[in-house]
């Protein structure tokens, strides 16, 4: 699929849920400021799949970033991972970005971190396959870790991808503003997961409560 191709997809889809925003050359802006949004497709290639780069720029140097893969080549794999981002991170954008909040989407709740009190906007977690038992205490494990941060008075994110293949081994990744977060790997490793094969992917945004 084309660059030109791309944007209008994502311009559809962001329209779609009531979002309007305009092309600026290779970026989506927001009435000409942020938060700004772009998206780069990477091809499938040895045997892989393709992924699909978004970028969401909230501030001259600040941005979120996620990827989803897709496992077909041009426009299928393209769409592929529009429905996975659609799925797993959208919604969550849309609140903590936007302040658009679809409650049948999302959970929110609201934490004390600190002497702050934030906002959470929590996606749905994408398991495969759908009706893996997910354990019930996973988000407040994260919220008990965030709570040994002292996270700044600003918009953050939290990325999750758990799996376990076939033969037993495990592969956990927890990043905090795109970066690795050991306190949160652990956290999670401390709940009981499925002993058989899975994957598990999760997005989730925390924004200081304004009064």
């Amino acid at each position: 699929m084309k660059q030109e191709a791309l944007q209008r997809e994502l311009l559809r889809l962001f329209e779609a849920h009531g979002v309007e925003l305009e092309a600026d050359e290779e970026w989506l802006v927001t009435e000409g400021e942020f938060p700004a949004v772009s998206a780069q497709w990477q091809e499938p290639s040895a045997g892989g799949p393709g992924w699909l780069d978004i970028d969401v720029v909230l501030s001259e140097d600040r941005q979120i970033e996620v990827s989803f893969p897709g496992h077909a080549a041009g426009e299928g794999g393209v769409r592929e991972a529009l429905q996975a981002f659609e799925a797993e991170a959208l919604h969550v954008l849309l609140a903590s970005c936007w302040y658009v909040t679809d409650d049948r989407r999302i959970q929110v709740q609201s934490w004390d971190l600190g002497l702050r009190q934030w906002d959470v906007f929590a996606g749905r977690p994408v398991p495969s396959p759908a009706d893996m038992t997910i354990p019930e205490g996973w988000l407040t494990a994260l919220g008990d870790a965030m709570r040994q941060e002292s996270p700044g008075a600003e918009l953050h994110w939290l990325q999750i991808f758990q799996r376990r293949d076939e033969t037993g081994q495990l592969t956990r990744e927890v990043l905090l503003d795109n970066e690795s977060w050991a306190r949160g790997e652990k956290a999670l490793a401390a709940l009981a997961w499925p002993t058989s094969a899975y994957s598990l992917r999760a997005f989730l945004a925390l924004d200081v409560r304004d009064y």
